[in-house]
C-alpha cells in the first residue's frame, strides 16, 4: 500500500511540473529571460581575463555558441571543421567555444586556446547559460542571427562533415554564396 502511495505522489508531482512548466508557442514570449529564445539572446559569458561579453556585441555575424569542455572528443572533433568555417567566412561567421564548467574551469580552456590556434572567442559559461537551456551533456550547441535573434539549438554532433555542413547551410542562409 505505501508503495502505492509514492507512486501516486511521484506521478502528481511530475504531473504537476510538467503542467507548469508548459507554455504557449507564440511570438509574443520571444525575448523572455526565460525561454530559450530569451535565454540566448541575452546570453552574457565571461572571456579567459574575466570579462563580459554579451551575445549581443556580435550583432552582424551568424553566432555559433559551442558548449564544450576540452576531454569531450566531439566537441573536438568539429573544432577544425568550424575553423575551415571562420578561414571561409570571417566577416560572417563566429564561433564563441563556451567552457560549460562541468569539470574544466578557465585555466583548462586557456591552455586549450594557447595550445592550439583555433580563431574562436573562447570563453567561460560563468552565468550557467548551458543549464538555463536544459544542458546536460556536450556537444550542445546554440546558433544566433545576424539580428541577434535566437535560431535553434542542436544536441550532439554530426561529426565534422555534417556539423560543417549544417552550419555553412545558415550562412548561406543569411548572406548567399
Amino acid at each position: 500500500m505505501r508503495r502505492y502511495y509514492i507512486a501516486l505522489i511521484l506521478f502528481i508531482s511530475i504531473a504537476f511540473l510538467f503542467s507548469g512548466c508548459a507554455g504557449d508557442d507564440s511570438t509574443e514570449n520571444q525575448g523572455d529571460a526565460h525561454t530559450p529564445e530569451g535565454i540566448v539572446e541575452n546570453a552574457v559569458f565571461a572571456d579567459l581575463d574575466g570579462n563580459e561579453v554579451n551575445i549581443q556585441d556580435f550583432k552582424g555575424s551568424l553566432v555559433l555558441i559551442d558548449f564544450w569542455e576540452s576531454w569531450c572528443g566531439p566537441c573536438l572533433q568539429v573544432f577544425p571543421a568550424m575553423e575551415d568555417l571562420r578561414q571561409e567566412y570571417p566577416d560572417e561567421f563566429q564561433v564563441l567555444a563556451v567552457t560549460v564548467g562541468l569539470n574544466e574551469g578557465p585555466e583548462d580552456a586557456r591552455k586549450f586556446a594557447e595550445e592550439h590556434g583555433y580563431d574562436f572567442h573562447f570563453l567561460y559559461d560563468e552565468h550557467e547559460v548551458f543549464q538555463r537551456l536544459g544542458g546536460q551533456g556536450i556537444p550542445f550547441k546554440a546558433y544566433v542571427d545576424p539580428d541577434g535573434n535566437f535560431i535553434k539549438i542542436e544536441m550532439g554532433s554530426y561529426g565534422r562533415e555534417g556539423d560543417y555542413n549544417r552550419a555553412k547551410e545558415l550562412i548561406t542562409e543569411y548572406f548567399g554564396e
